[in-house]
């Protein structure tokens, strides 16, 4: 049963996190990021992932810490290093090195970046976070941030495309 509430809960983390990835506006992409990771930390935690739940619980601080003080190299030092203390914390495995490095690579991203370099960290995040979800075997979860990537990556090139627009006109 608790297996199953873990597929569930990964399954509405997908569909906000399709919401989010989709939108080319960086504001609402944070704020629905907020309302997925509280679900995947859940996730996390029914599928007894301990370091994934710990580093996606302080990845919801980071993106608030991030939309309010952008680019500030202090708050960013103190989430890597409270990503990397709850990572060795909870540590059980090499797999571990995954939600350790979706979350390194998210806070550089989140905080250091905008727009589409911003986004591809987020990338790199996420097959991150898709590896993780495999690993332990969270179908939802997988589907999930497989999806969250493939979304982003097309957002970016729908950036792109944007950008071009604007610099021939």
């Amino acid at each position: 049963m608790q297996l199953l509430a873990g597929q569930i809960v990964s399954l509405i983390a997908l569909a906000i996190c399709l919401v989010a990835f989709a939108s080319k506006r960086d504001d609402r992409l944070l704020r629905l990021l907020i309302s997925a990771n509280v679900a995947f930390t859940l996730q996390y935690l029914l599928f007894e992932s301990w370091v994934a739940a710990a580093v996606t619980t302080l990845v919801i601080l980071r993106i608030v810490l991030a939309r309010r003080h952008p680019g500030s190299y202090p708050l960013m030092g103190g989430v890597l290093a409270a990503t990397l203390a709850v990572s060795l914390l909870f540590w059980e495995g090499w797999l571990d090195l995954l939600p350790l490095t979706a979350g390194m690579l998210g806070t550089i991203g989140m905080f250091m970046l905008r727009g589409i370099p911003m986004r591809l960290m987020l990338a790199g995040a996420a097959l991150a976070w898709a590896l993780t979800s495999l690993a332990i075997g969270a179908v939802g979860g997988t589907v999930a941030e497989t999806l969250i990537l493939v979304t982003n990556l097309i957002t970016i090139a729908r950036m792109v495309r944007d950008r071009r627009a604007h610099s021939t006109a």
